[in-house]
């Protein structure tokens, strides 16, 4: 089989990843994969050197006629069985293609609760019928976006996004490695956050919290990832007097290693789709401390701790909670968390749910 994978970027984020270790098991199972994607550098790629990767340059709305035209030539010239985009512009996108030059299978992901306005809810509308299947990654984000019409229940369904367990898995090695990296004592308790610097993720209610546990000296907080916010987020923190307490990393690739290291993940987003990094956090049996956002209920459960998204006041006081636990109690909430998402959200499951799509 061969499948067209095009979304909008290979930034850092959880999306990108999905799609790319996707695209890798599917050409363990012996399919032909190509990715394209719209904007930026190709910060996230597959592991396999036989998928191709193209970039359509779609930097601005003048160049929308060139992208089109150029991702037709590709679709002509590759002839895919399945074409698979995530993310809005390219759902978009694809759509517009699909009404020139028609697609064999369509089928469009949203990854969020929250795509946006009400133009882009009406474009999904508007255009719904050019995809022969949708998908998102959560019941609550389907929910959403029925809610807002940009879909009938009839037109959209929920494939869970999948984590590979071998690779997010609990490493003593790394932990102690990188622990000794950045100087921390075995008595320190290390707090990571990973995600875009970005308005969703609302990083501004974590420093708030953050500051609610001024009378603590046991912890180092970690941010890794990069986005628009960075300079504003930087000078935020400089500002509330937090440097000494939060050190940003940038953007990394050993984050399998990163969450070895940290006791507790964070999750202080304003609205989330899924959750990978929720997942993946749990995959490593660490701590989880999350806003009851999108999916991210779902993928706790009863394994971790929930607060209200932008509640600053709730978060430091979780958070302090979290910090608290013993060493029984956090190694057995971790390791339940792991076997939760091996039981529900393996790589493997959602690669299955996958290919019934494509087939």
């Amino acid at each position: 089989m061969k499948i067209l994978y095009v979304i909008t970027g290979l930034g850092v984020g959880g999306a990108e990843r999905v799609v790319t270790t996707v695209a890798d098991r599917m050409v363990d199972a012996g399919h032909s994969v190509k990715i394209v994607y719209l904007v930026g550098n190709a910060d996230v790629t597959p592991n396999s050197k036989d998928i191709e990767i193209i970039r359509l340059n779609l930097e601005s709305f003048s160049r929308l006629f060139a992208a089109a035209k150029r991702l037709r030539n590709i679709i002509l010239n590759y002839q895919p069985d399945v074409v698979h985009s995530h993310m809005f512009h390219s759902n978009i996108l694809c759509r517009i293609v699909n009404s020139i030059t028609p697609i064999n299978k369509l089928i469009c992901t949203v990854h969020n609760s929250n795509e946006g306005g009400q133009i882009r809810m009406f474009a999904y509308k508007l255009t719904n019928f050019l995809s022969d299947i949708n998908t998102n990654v959560s019941e609550e984000a389907t929910d959403s976006l029925v809610a807002k019409k940009a879909f009938k229940k009839s037109q959209i369904s929920t494939v869970y996004n999948g984590i590979d367990t071998d690779y997010f898995k609990f490493d003593q090695v790394e932990r102690d490695l990188l622990r000794n990296q950045f100087d921390i004592n075995k008595d320190t308790k290390v707090l990571i956050s990973i995600g875009s610097l970005s308005e969703q993720k609302d990083y501004p209610n974590l420093f708030r919290a953050v500051q609610k546990l001024a009378n603590r000296q046991d912890y180092r907080f970690f941010i890794v990832g990069d986005g628009s916010l960075k300079d504003e987020l930087h000078s935020l923190v400089n500002s509330m007097g937090l440097k000494d307490n939060i050190t940003f990393l940038g953007v990394r690739r050993d984050i399998p290693s990163l969450l070895s290291m940290a006791d507790i993940f964070v999750l202080p987003s304003a609205w989330e789709g899924f959750g990978l990094v929720v997942a993946e956090a749990m995959s490593c049996e660490r701590i989880v401390v999350a806003t009851d956002c999108g999916g991210v209920s779902e993928v706790v459960g009863s394994e971790g701790f929930l607060v209200d998204p932008s509640n600053s006041s709730l978060l430091a006081k979780t958070i302090n909670k979290a910090l608290s636990l013993n060493i029984e109690e956090s190694h057995k909430i971790g390791i339940n968390a792991r076997k939760r998402i091996i039981n529900i959200y393996s790589l493997d499951a959602s690669v299955k749910s996958y290919l019934k799509l494509y087939n």
